[in-house]
């Protein structure tokens, strides 16, 4: 497989079509919010796409963060997905079990260590299962891969560079998380954290790049009003703990924007401290 014939965003007749090419590999990056009662683990032992291997946001991340599933280490990303099957060579398909939610935090960590050659599945295991197309269950056992990771700090965002974007404003912030959790009308998931939102961020809630009837990701003319309020300058994506911002930032690579980051702490980290400010109210951008 060239790296011209794998897009971004590919559909289940595609996969299912090439699950036998010896240098693809598929990973279902499923993951739920802490007291879901899911165990996205526990579902890929159950049914998962033939030949996929489990990417576990919680396990691949920096053991020493005290914040959750941070980007980790170069070296421990590349020996974790070495061990998923995964080589430089390869390209890459991710899942996740609700259409699109943490299988694009799984996509931007391949491409922030250099990866270019990860796509996502458009409408995840639901779009499989609507096909009706195979599932297998059990742990899987892959044969170890070569990862070389090549970190790429554009990529990444963090507290220091949003505390000085304040002042700069050199950078847009975009926060992923609904509407009621970004105003501060709603409570936060995780406890301790204080309400509201960065100040100067706007709010398009990560479930808006998808199709409610469908779940597949909408099309280039809808993503586009869904940002029409951005301006040129670079754009950071937020969220809660750095999973659905990663959404925003796979619809704006599909609009041609490049110029994007994570914030990989998010409001876990913003949210959590006391000597950061916030915002309450609708957006302020």
């Amino acid at each position: 497989m060239e790296p011209a014939d794998l897009p971004s965003l590919v559909d289940a007749d595609w996969l299912h079509g090439r699950l036998q090419e010896p240098r693809l590999r598929v990973l279902d990056a499923s993951w739920h919010l802490p007291g879901s009662g899911r165990d996205a683990a526990a579902e890929f032992r159950a049914a998962h796409i033939p030949g996929a291997a489990f990417f576990d946001i919680d396990r691949i991340a920096d053991p020493e963060s005290p914040l959750p599933h941070m980007l980790p280490p170069a070296d421990r990303f590349a020996a974790a997905v070495g061990a998923l099957g995964v080589g430089s060579d390869d390209a890459v398909v991710v899942y996740d079990s609700r259409g699109l939610f943490s299988a694009a935090r799984a996509w931007w960590m391949f491409r922030a260590f250099g990866h270019e050659r990860v796509a996502i599945l458009d409408g995840g295991l639901p779009a499989w299962r609507a096909r009706d197309l195979p599932l297998e269950a059990g742990a899987a056992a892959p044969r170890p891969g070569r990862f070389h990771a090549r970190p790429d700090p554009e990529a990444v965002q963090g507290l220091v560079a949003l505390r000085a974007n304040l002042e700069s404003g050199a950078a847009q912030v975009v926060d992923a998380r609904p509407a009621g959790r970004f105003t501060g009308a709603e409570p936060e998931p995780r406890p301790g954290l204080r309400r509201g939102h960065i100040p100067g961020a706007s709010n398009v809630p990560f479930d808006r790049v998808t199709d409610p009837e469908t779940g597949r990701v909408r099309p280039p003319a809808a993503l586009r009003e869904l940002f029409a309020h951005l301006d040129r300058r670079p754009v950071v994506c937020s969220c809660g703990t750095g999973v659905t911002a990663c959404v925003l930032a796979f619809a704006l690579h599909r609009l041609g924007r490049e110029d994007v980051a994570v914030y990989d702490g998010s409001w876990t980290e913003w949210g959590g401290r006391d000597d950061t400010p916030v915002a309450t109210g609708a957006d302020d951008a």
